[in-house]
């Protein structure tokens, strides 16, 4: 397996789960495309576009940092443009960025919900829209979402119904996407882990330190993601992936390597069952 020269376009690349994925890709050569908004670092966030960028040449990949808020066509499109001048055309894309706001419905204020609405749909839906073009010139073409299987019992639509219905609409995205480009031979997936992650939203927004040390590392989710990349996009695309599941499909049950603290009592992710 492999993924060397291949042009890898990941939204919200700059941290977390988003450049666990680009460095792992970058292990094998590929070409990582750094799509995200920060360009000045934020101390309580870390990193920008070009430190991720620096990290992906250091781990032995090629690295093209372009600033981009998803929600602008025009800035998805610079990124599409750029890539192709760079590289000559896109392999995988990554839809990873992604806004979180675990409000209940009298707590969500509409400016919340369109910030959530315009990153985690419009701006999944026509990021992918304007890279279509140029994956099915791509003869091993993979569009990877970050969302979970859609899981429609009462208790994960009740608490943050708004949240719910933007990452279940990822996953319909994903779904559909399979589906409509199977002809093309583009395979489409969504991933989604069974902890939570250590994150910087885990930090700052759900649980701080007490949750991250239930949790597991980015690591796991670009390992799973790299698995996924590896394989036929013809044979494998319409699945919404769990990691732990994906893992164990192909025999690998020890996961104690991507604990954040070793033999810890891990959290269960939201949708996950």
């Amino acid at each position: 397996m492999s993924l060397k020269n291949k042009t890898i376009i990941i939204t919200g690349a700059t941290r977390g789960i988003g450049k666990a994925m680009a460095l792992r890709f970058a292990a094998d050569g590929a070409n990582i495309v750094i799509a995200a908004k920060s360009v000045e670092e934020n101390a309580k966030l870390g990193g920008t576009i070009f430190s991720a960028a620096a990290e992906v040449e250091a781990a032995g990949g090629k690295a093209l940092a372009v600033q981009c808020d998803i929600r602008f066509e025009d800035q998805v499109q610079n990124v599409v443009d750029k890539t192709l001048e760079t590289f000559g055309g896109i392999d995988v894309l990554i839809n990873n960025a992604s806004a979180i706001s675990l409000t209940p419905t009298e707590q969500t204020e509409s400016k919340r919900f369109d910030l959530i609405y315009s990153i985690n749909v419009r701006g999944t839906f026509f990021v992918t829209k304007a890279c279509i073009p140029h994956l099915k010139k791509s003869d091993h073409a993979h569009i990877l979402t970050l969302s979970p299987p859609v899981n429609i019992k009462p208790k994960w639509l009740a608490g943050h119904i708004a949240y719910t219905m933007t990452k279940y609409n990822m996953s319909l995205m994903a779904m559909g996407w399979a589906e409509e480009l199977k002809s093309h031979n583009i395979g489409s997936n969504a991933l989604w882990p069974k902890t939570t992650i250590d994150t910087a939203a885990v930090r700052n927004l759900l649980g701080g330190e007490t949750l991250a040390n239930m949790s597991r590392t980015p690591e796991i989710l670009a390992d799973a993601a790299y698995l996924i990349l590896n394989k036929s996009p013809k044979e494998c695309t319409g699945n919404c992936f769990i990691d732990e599941e994906l893992f164990a499909a192909e025999g690998i049950i020890d996961l104690e390597k991507y604990s954040v603290v070793p033999g810890a009592k891990l959290y269960r992710d939201l949708f996950v069952d």
